[in-house]
């Protein structure tokens, strides 16, 4: 793994997954909440990828120029954002839509029966 990511597993599970992935979850709850296009989750992994691996090189001693360690990284961030955009949306839609959307799981919903959608 140390190849892939250009530092220790250890490394790469404190800092990509849980410090940048909560920054991702915030991130992608705060995009959601304020109604904001899916596109804008895009850019912001990218930037957390950077921000990520700017860390692990300042505090870990890890490779800052890893373009694998890089695109590694923020796949898992992207998926962490993606994962709480959908749930808060999803939970946004339905507190503020009752009479129109059921749940259908934590990351869908769908239009009830008789209602005009």
């Amino acid at each position: 793994m140390e190849t892939i990511t250009g530092t220790s597993t250890g490394v790469t599970i404190g800092m990509t997954v849980i410090l940048m992935g909560f920054c991702a979850f915030m991130t992608g709850q705060a995009i959601a909440n304020t109604w904001r296009s899916v596109h804008q989750l895009y850019a912001y992994s990218l930037l957390l990828g950077l921000v990520d691996r700017f860390l692990t090189y300042a505090l870990f001693e890890g490779e800052l120029l890893s373009l694998s360690g890089y695109i590694f990284d923020t796949v898992i961030l992207f998926a962490i954002m993606s994962a709480a955009f959908r749930v808060t949306r999803v939970n946004k839609m339905l507190s503020q839509y009752p009479w129109l959307y059921e749940r259908v799981g934590p990351f869908g919903y769908r239009a009830r029966e008789g209602a005009d959608v």
